[in-house]
């Protein structure tokens, strides 16, 4: 675990079975923005209605499900002394909140719009969320691998 002084694990008080619960949650929404992204895309080449459809959803599931993850996360940022002293998490959880905020905003004008008056702040949307969503995770990836958040190494 380069980069990380003490080599202690930091363990999650939000788990099931000592498996913290954060990192279990996060993939179907990390993978419905992304999803979204190619929806927007196709909706935009095509027109076919489908896509739109399929965006709404997908919107709806990544920010929903998102929020439903970060609260995982923030009981652990909020209630382990460890994971609160590291730089790296509070960035991890600023960006987060901000890329869920857009993601949550690009549900709702998709719910309460009709598709064609989403375009193009959908897609860009989708697009700026994306990209926080990969900078979100490099600074989650770099928590479990160099601060060994989560992380259970009497395995």
């Amino acid at each position: 675990m380069a980069g990380n002084a003490d080599h202690e694990p930091i363990v999650s008080r939000a788990a099931l079975g000592g498996h913290p619960l954060h990192p279990m949650l996060i993939h179907f929404p990390v993978a419905a923005l992304i999803g979204l992204v190619g929806a927007d895309c196709a909706y935009l080449f095509s027109g076919d209605p489908f896509w739109a459809r399929a965006a709404l959803w997908l919107a709806g599931v990544g920010a929903g499900g998102g929020w439903i993850a970060s609260s995982m996360g923030l009981i652990d940022l909020l209630f382990v002394r460890r994971i609160r002293q590291k730089i790296t998490a509070w960035c991890h959880a600023i960006i987060a909140v901000m890329m869920l905020s857009l993601a949550s905003l690009n549900w709702l004008l998709r719910y309460r719009e009709d598709a064609d008056s989403v375009e193009p702040w959908g897609l860009y949307l989708s697009l700026l969320t994306a990209l926080l969503i990969a900078l979100a995770s490099w600074l989650g990836g770099r928590l479990v691998y160099e601060h060994a958040v989560g992380v259970d190494v009497d395995v």
